[in-house]
């Protein structure tokens, strides 16, 4: 099965019906796989590497190297926990200052060796409170940004649930920005846009229609490159709504399979890139997101 949005079939009449609340929802499913998993089912050997060198080691963020067959990776990813302990000890996904100056160490590492970039976006945004303010979260998130566009490696960002803020956009600019069919990825919450934007929160369905959040979307204003295939739809779930009437053994093989798609499109995305020069690769990242949107230019006579 290709792993495309030019894919026709079953999938693609199934995914018509859903909002985009629905696949809010989706991406926010509890029991969603993590950024864990999907490094456990992609790479050959993984091993997790720890701490800023500057505070501590933030858990929000993991980072490590890991191996497909000969290729080398350096592997940067938002975890969320899968259990309540978990999500306290991750902080829900939601990382400090400290976890992305850990990240900008290993991309500096994987420059100096020569090693690709794969991060993985799962997260409701940076975490807000004052602490991590005090002691530089906004720095940490335009450093982080500021590296990236310089790097002198391919990196290519996956978004596999939610992708919100600029905690998302922090680990995510790339040479190559892939999105799972079911993820999201936006500027903050259907609820924040509504209550900033209307002063009603209760407007929240409303806001995700038009926050242009889901992969089709980001799709066609090439905000993203390619669009991983998820056999996920409401048949699946049975109900976007109560999350216990999904088949278990269904979505185990939903996500197998959507891993070895991902796993073929991050192969031929590095056999593209490894053929570039530095040059060409940080060039390459430039005018992806010079390119991003839309826009028109209106003169007024």
């Amino acid at each position: 099965m290709s792993s495309t949005i030019n894919d026709t079939g079953k999938n693609k009449e199934n995914n018509k019906k859903l909002t985009a609340w629905d696949i809010v929802e989706i991406a926010r499913d509890p029991k969603r796989k993590t950024a864990l998993d999907y490094i456990e089912n992609i790479f050959d050997e993984f091993m997790e590497l720890h701490g800023d060198r500057n505070s501590k080691d933030d858990h929000a963020i993991v980072c490590g190297l890991g191996r497909i067959k000969n290729q080398n990776f350096t592997v940067i990813a938002e975890q969320k926990g899968r259990t309540t302990k978990e999500n306290i000890e991750r902080n829900f996904g939601m990382p400090n200052p400290e976890s992305y100056r850990k990240a900008i160490r290993f991309m500096k590492q994987a420059e100096k060796f020569n090693r690709p970039v794969i991060t993985f976006i799962d997260t409701k945004g940076a975490y807000p409170g004052i602490e991590a303010e005090e002691r530089g979260q906004g720095e940490a998130i335009a450093r982080s940004m500021f590296e990236m566009v310089r790097l002198e490696v391919p990196v290519i960002a996956v978004i596999i649930g939610e992708g919100s803020s600029g905690g998302a956009l922090a680990i995510g600019v790339a040479n190559k920005v892939f999105m799972l069919e079911n993820a999201i990825y936006s500027i903050l919450s259907p609820e924040g846009y509504s209550t900033i934007l209307w002063k009603d929160s209760t407007r929240y369905k409303e806001a995700a229609e038009k926050m242009k959040l889901t992969a089709k979307d980001l799709y066609g204003l090439n905000v993203i490159d390619k669009i991983i295939k998820e056999p996920q739809t409401k048949e699946n779930y049975n109900n976007v709504k109560d999350k216990k009437n999904v088949n278990e053994e269904s979505r185990e093989e939903i996500f197998l399979k959507v891993s070895q798609n991902l796993k073929k499109e991050i192969l031929l995305a590095i056999k593209e890139m490894n053929a570039l020069t530095k040059e060409k690769i940080v060039e390459n990242r430039y005018e992806k997101f010079r390119k991003m949107g839309e826009y028109k230019n209106v003169i007024k006579r």
